[in-house]
Order: structure tokens, then C-alpha cells, then sequence
């Protein structure tokens, strides 16, 4: 029998809540708050076409939170039936906070600075606003993985 284990518990939490941080930004920022798209930074939205393009966008961003969403409960399926994987809701939650900050972190990092395809507050540009959901995305990645070490301590 192999030693006990929170690693595979922890990767189905952080693929998880990469597609669960994913389904957050693009439903409360795309479609609630409608503050930005996929693509409004450099396909505006304020025509029927450019609202069309950055729609498609949208949800070519969804399709890749559901797919990374459905990963994640395989891979929880699979760490549950295996005998050697601890199992700890403290733990999966941790890691799906911090997967929703590695989210946040990569997402914010590539679409909002490196290839500025939107930004958090379109109306405003580059902004503090895009600091903050970096700040945002280091804080969740930090207080999950400090729920992990805990439990993994304890």
C-alpha cells in the first residue's frame, strides 16, 4: 500500500478551481457586470458585430472553464478511489482557492498585460483595477496553499 497522500487530492482542487475561477471572471465580469469581454479591448462591443465577436470569444473562454472544470472532477473521481489518497475537505478547498488564483494570475497576466485583449474595467483602460485582480489572484493562490500545508501538517 502506497503512503498516505493529499497530492492528488490537491491537483483535482487546483484544476477545479482554475475552471471554477474561470466560470467567476466570465460570468460576473462578461455577462453581469458586462464591465469587459474576451476581446473588448481591441474589438469594441459597441457595434452588433464587435458584440457578436467578443460573444464568440466568450465563449470560447467558457468551453475552456467547462473543460478545465470537467478535468478536475475526473481527476477528484480518480484521487477518491485510490486507497492511498487522503481525503480532506479542508484541503480540496484550499486547492480550489488556489487554483482560482492561478487562474486569476495567468489570465490577468496574459490578457490584461502581456497581449492587452481586455482589461477589468474596459471603460477605464490600463488600470489599477488589473493590479488588483493580480493582487486578488495572489492572495487566493497564497491562502489556499496555506490551507493545504495546514492540513498536510496536521
Amino acid at each position: 500500500m502506497s503512503a498516505p497522500t493529499l497530492r492528488p487530492l490537491v491537483t483535482a482542487g487546483l484544476v477545479i478551481g482554475i475552471g471554477m475561477g474561470g466560470f467567476v471572471d466570465g460570468i460576473l465580469f462578461h455577462q453581469i457586470l458586462q464591465i469587459h469581454n474576451m476581446l473588448s479591448a481591441r474589438v469594441p462591443t459597441d457595434t452588433l458585430v464587435g458584440a457578436k465577436v467578443n460573444m464568440v470569444w466568450d465563449g470560447v473562454f467558457d468551453a475552456f472553464d467547462w473543460c478545465a472544470t470537467a478535468l478536475g472532477i475526473g481527476l477528484l473521481w480518480r484521487a477518491l478511489t485510490r486507497e492511498s489518497t487522503i481525503r480532506s475537505g479542508r484541503a480540496l478547498a484550499g486547492a480550489c482557492l488556489a487554483g482560482w488564483g492561478v487562474f486569476d494570475l495567468v489570465e490577468g497576466t496574459i490578457d490584461h498585460h502581456l497581449l492587452g485583449l481586455h482589461h477589468v474595467y474596459e471603460r477605464a483602460g490600463p488600470s489599477a483595477w488589473d493590479g488588483v485582480f493580480l493582487a486578488f489572484g495572489a492572495a487566493l493562490l497564497a491562502t489556499g496553499m496555506l490551507i493545504v500545508r495546514r492540513v498536510g501538517r496536521g
